[in-house]
Parts: structure tokens; sequence; C-alpha cells
């Protein structure tokens, strides 16, 4: 958009495009990361909530196991086997996140917009999990996070796999607690895939996805050691449909809904739920994310209760669906555009703005061959010297890691001459006796960098006497030339010397001469 021959408002026209552009790729970026966000906290809260019912439920088994040892202390011993390794594994997690977030120097105390660079940062995570950032070194944390995932895995397997009240715990661990992917996901094992060069907020996430489900399964063992009793111990008076839904999903991925009454139960009589696929208890659907936007998921529960009274139980979620990341990433697009038009000056530090769709600011570099780069983080300033044009190349990298480039060639012009004024024109037509009453100015019309000008000096000329040097840029001490001018007489004043702020070290060119017609 910077070539070929364009009248002003189409290179305005253009201009205003790539600004919309930039503008709209940096809050695109700011939603995704936003979302990460608000997803990992609700994984937060739910696996808080968790946790508080587990301490309720381990102490009815525990209360149990002491009334009824012959029933409950093997489940006891099992379960307190069962939350030791998940205990290890959740508290290394929190320790490994704890260490990102310091390294990433995210505070939690600011909003996204204010912790954007943090929770977009890659490089704590790839440090953290591959021996000097090499994707293909595993570091001995990353090993010891894989061996906890396994050994939990492994000890759900060898103690509830030959019991059949057990085997929706056992399916859960092998579907979830998993450290190797059924096949490569674009040549890469679980590890790189997980987080390797991946933001901070993604790799919190993830590791709270593990987190969560270690919990999950948990609860989903100490529930089903108490259910064969609880219904003889514990009579609900109330029920309560329970959605457990993402509120954030990414446009055309897929995103999972879960409905159950109130505590997991894999056997309620009359059980129904319209519209979805039940199993153990549960309704499962996939959420419409086929377009961007507000969607709400909504339905009803229906059963029947010991008294043969039946429950309509309404639920209703909303979530949101935001485009992804890949999306973005796959445009490849580079955007630049300069804070003062498409033309650079000569000599000037020419401010730039620039952006890669799909890459990180903090890691945008600029390069102009034959001018001078100063800046970064999308902000640059550029210093052009001979030639006619420059071809400014911004380059970044998406967030697998690829290099994004793309060049821009920009117009190079010379700062324009300054003007002589005075009353701020360089014709003007006054009385004689106002003449000594004035100052000489210089000026640039419509020159939009911040130039001032201090006149130095100047000669002075009217019709029969010859010319006066005048220091300073006040014209009283022409008095005794001009009280004898007449009307139609022309007074010039030339060879205006200036001096510039704001123009570095250009070198003015000659300042035209100021005509004053005399009324």
């Amino acid at each position: 958009m910077a070539q070929g021959k364009q009248t002003p408002r189409q290179k305005m026209i253009n201009l205003m495009y790539l600004v919309f552009i930039a503008m709209l790729a940096m809050t695109i970026d700011q939603d995704i990361i936003r979302s990460y966000q608000d997803t990992n906290q609700s994984l937060q809260d739910t696996r808080t909530l968790t946790q508080n019912n587990n301490g309720i439920f381990e102490r009815t088994l525990k209360a149990k196991a002491e009334s009824s040892p012959e029933n409950f202390q093997v489940p006891l011993q099992n379960y307190e086997s069962l939350k030791a390794k998940a205990d290890i594994l959740v508290s290394n997690l929190d320790g490994i996140k704890g260490e990102l977030i310091k390294q990433a120097e995210f505070d939690p105390n600011l909003n996204v917009e204010e912790n954007f660079t943090s929770l977009n940062n890659t490089e704590p995570s790839t440090k953290m999990f591959f021996a000097d950032g090499d994707e293909n070194s595993p570091s001995n944390k990353a090993k010891e996070v894989q061996n906890q995932i396994n050994e939990f895995r492994t000890f759900v397997n060898q103690t509830f796999g030959g019991n059949k009240n057990m085997s929706s715990v056992v399916q859960r661990a092998n579907a979830q607690m998993i450290t190797v992917l059924p096949s490569k996901i674009k040549g890469k094992n679980w590890i790189q895939y997980k987080f390797y060069n991946q933001p901070l907020i993604a790799a919190l996430s993830n590791m709270e996805v593990i987190q969560s489900s270690v919990r999950g399964i948990q609860a989903d063992a100490l529930s089903l050691m108490l259910q064969e009793k609880i219904d003889a111990d514990i009579k609900f008076d109330a029920y309560q449909a329970i959605v457990s839904a993402p509120t954030q999903v990414v446009q055309g991925e897929t995103a999972v809904a879960k409905v159950s009454i109130g505590n997991y139960s894999n056997s309620v009589p009359g059980l129904s739920m319209p519209g979805l696929t039940v199993t153990n208890g549960q309704g499962i659907t996939n959420l419409n994310t086929s377009s961007a936007g507000q969607k709400t998921f909504a339905g009803k529960i229906s059963f029947s209760d010991k008294r043969g009274v039946v429950h309509d139980l309404p639920y209703s979620q909303i979530y949101n669906v935001v485009n992804g990341v890949n999306e973005l990433v796959a445009q490849k697009g580079a955007l630049l555009s300069a804070d003062k038009m498409n033309v650079l000056y000569r000599g000037l530090p020419n401010p730039i703005t620039g952006s890669v769709l799909g890459a990180d600011t903090g890691g945008l570099s600029l390069s102009a061959p034959g001018a001078s780069v100063s800046g970064g983080r999308g902000k640059w300033v550029v210093t052009p010297g001979g030639g006619a044009t420059v071809t400014l190349t911004i380059s970044g990298k998406d967030s697998k890691g690829a290099t994004i480039s793309q060049a821009f060639p920009f117009r190079i012009k010379s700062v324009p001459p300054p003007v002589g004024e005075v009353q701020g024109k360089s014709v003007v037509s006054m009385p004689a006796s106002s003449i000594a009453n004035q100052k000489v100015s210089a000026v640039m019309p419509d020159f939009d960098f911040p130039v001032s000008f201090s006149v130095n000096s100047f000669m002075f000329k009217v019709p029969g006497r010859a010319a006066l040097l005048v220091n300073g840029n006040s014209l009283s001490g022409v008095a005794a030339l001009t009280k004898n001018l007449r009307n139609g007489d022309v007074a010039y004043i030339y060879n205006i010397s200036a001096t510039a702020t704001g123009l570095g070290n250009q070198v003015l060119k000659q300042i035209p001469p100021i005509v004053i017609n005399v009324q």
C-alpha cells in the first residue's frame, strides 16, 4: 500500500486500514489471553470445590471405618494411599506454577491487559521443561512430572482394576492421566505438545487440568467407596442440577458439557436428560462451537425419587465462543504503519508502529538497511539517510516458534524549507509607520514534526537606500529607513538566518524573502 501513484486521499485511507488492522490484532491477542485466564481461573475454582468436598466425605469414610472396619477399613487404606500420591503430584505442580509465575514477573493484582506480556511469555515454560530450551531434551523436572503421573495411573489400575464397581475410576485415570499421546500431533510428543514454547497462561492451564483431573479421580473413588451405604445413612430432601461446562470455548474446537444431579451417581430411577447422552448418571453432549459469540446451554433433567415422585430440574449455562490462536497464527499477517503518513523524512527520527498477527509483541524486530533503527515491542524510531526509498522489514515468531517476516517499502523525503513571515505571511501589506513594530519569524507550514525556529539576523532593504543588517528578529531598528516610505513602495527582508529546534543536525535551506507592500 506504500507503492504506486496514489492520491493523498487514497494514501490516507490505506494508512487508516493499516492502523485499524494493527489495533485489531492486538485486541484479538488480549481477548485470547483473557479467555485462557478465565478458563484457568474456572479450573482452579472447580479444583478448590472438589478438594473441599473430598475433605467432607473423607471424614465420613474415616467415621465409617471406625464404626464398621470390616466394610470400610480396606477402602480407607486404599483411599489414603491414593490421596498421598495425588497430594505429591498436585503439590509438585503448584511449586512449578509458582516458579513460572515468578520468572514471568506475573502480578496477580494487575488485570489481563497490564499482565499481557507476562501471560504471553513462552520462555519460562520452555526453560522449565526442556534442558537448555532444547525441544528434544526434556528436563529433570519434566521427567519427574511424567513419572508422578504414570505412578498415579499405575496405582489406580493396580488397586482398583479388579473391582468392577470402581471401573469408572480406572477408565477415567487411563483416559486423563497420560504422558504419551495416542499419535504424535504435528510431530510432537506429550511434553512438547503441552509445554514447549507455550505462553505462561497456557502452561498454567495445562498443569491445572492435570491437577483438576487428579482431584476429580480422587473424588470419584471416594464417592464410590461410600456409595453402597450412603443412601441408608444420608437422606436427601432437595436436589439440584449440576452443570460442568467451560464458559470460554474456541471456535471450531470440541467443547464438552456434563450435567448430573447433586453428588455423582450412576444409578438414578427414571433418569431422563433430553438431548444428552446419559452414561453413569451423567448427561454428556458437545457444545455448539460453529460460530463465535455468546451461547446458552440449557435443558431439563427428570428422575424419580424413592417414593416414586418425579422431579424436574432445569439447568442453564452461558458460554462464549472465541476465535482460536491457531486461526490467528494461520493468517501469517504482518502489519506496519508510519505514524507520520507513509513517508519518512531524511535525517529525522520517524516514529514507526508495527505488529505481526499471532506473534508476541515483545519478540518483534525491525530492520531498515541504510537507516538507523531504535526501540522495540512494536514501537520504533527510524532515521533514514540518503536515497529515495527505504525498505522496512518486520519479523516475529508465532506460537509454534515459526518466523513470520514481511517487508514494506517507504518513500524518503527531504525536510521542506522554512518560510519567513511577518504577521504570519510571506507577503504582507501595512502602513510604513507599522513596519518598525513587527517581528520576523520562520516556520514550516503543514509539517507534522514539532519544529521551532529562532531568527538570528536578516537584511532589510527599501527603495533608494542601502540594505541594513539587523541582528535578532525585531524590525524596531529600521525605523529610520521606513519613515519616508510612501504608498506603493515595497520593502524586502532577505538573507534570513535562523536556528531550528527539532531537526537534529539538518542544514537549513535558504529562507525565501519576505515582501512588505507599503499602504
